[in-house]
């Protein structure tokens, strides 16, 4: 139950947020995240450390692929380390800010089973969100939206839902603050919200830190006490 618990959330969709936003990777390009998250609740800690592939395929489509290791801790217990759950998914953009005043995606992600019954979930599932973008003059914007997942053996399992709202503080410091939902899952936990908050930082055009924490407001024991993701991202 514990390891359950804690994987239901265990998407950072777009770092260094849960939520995601519409904007695929340039066409031809690459961003890949090496990263660290990781949460906690009155049953324990778990979280990954992996490897974020992302790669502009075409105009509007990008191409995602995140191995990651797992590991976890219940309270009172032993630390587990082992293969985490890989994601395969693809983010299309069908509509543009310049025409329509949005910018929407479309980003399925398939979670493989981790194949292990300490770390990961071993069970397959898919997550089929839709993600929406505004921006203003003088560096604000938000993004968010939302989906189900969908869990092999499970059927529907749970809803999620988050918008985030960030400012370019500095030229190269940019600042955000999400408030993020998930519903009650089929295993029994209870629903959850958060709030967190985040930054980038652009050390050069290449090179970037990304780091993310957040505090549960909703049954925060069992689900959100606090969590955290960091990450540096190579662009190129």
């Amino acid at each position: 139950m514990f390891l359950l618990t804690l994987m239901s959330g265990r998407t950072f969709a777009g770092p260094p947020y849960v939520s995601d936003d519409p904007e695929p990777t340039d066409y031809k390009h690459f961003e890949i995240y090496t990263f660290n998250n990781g949460t906690n609740t009155r049953g324990g800690t778990a979280g990954e450390t992996g490897i974020d592939f992302n790669y502009g395929a075409a105009p509007d489509l990008q191409l995602t692929a995140t191995l990651p290791g797992a590991f976890n801790q219940p309270t009172g217990g032993g630390f587990n380390l082992g293969p985490g759950n890989v994601e395969l998914a693809a983010k299309y953009r069908f509509l543009h800010q310049d025409s329509f005043g949005l910018d929407v995606s479309f980003f399925p992600r398939v979670f493989l089973p981790s194949g292990s019954n300490l770390t990961g979930d071993n069970r397959a599932s898919l997550l089929l969100p839709m993600w929406v973008q505004k921006d203003w003059n003088g560096g604000w914007s938000a993004f968010g939206g939302g989906g189900c997942t969908v869990t092999n053996g499970r059927g529907l399992d749970f809803c999620q839902a988050g918008a985030v709202v960030t400012y370019q503080l500095l030229p190269k410091l940019q600042i955000g603050a999400e408030l993020f939902h998930q519903t009650s899952d089929a295993i029994g936990t209870p629903a959850s919200s958060s709030v967190g908050v985040g930054f980038r930082y652009d050390l050069n055009d290449t090179y970037h830190l990304l780091g993310y924490v957040r505090r549960g407001i909703e049954n925060a024991d069992q689900t959100d006490r606090y969590a955290w993701y960091a990450s540096i991202l190579f662009t190129f």
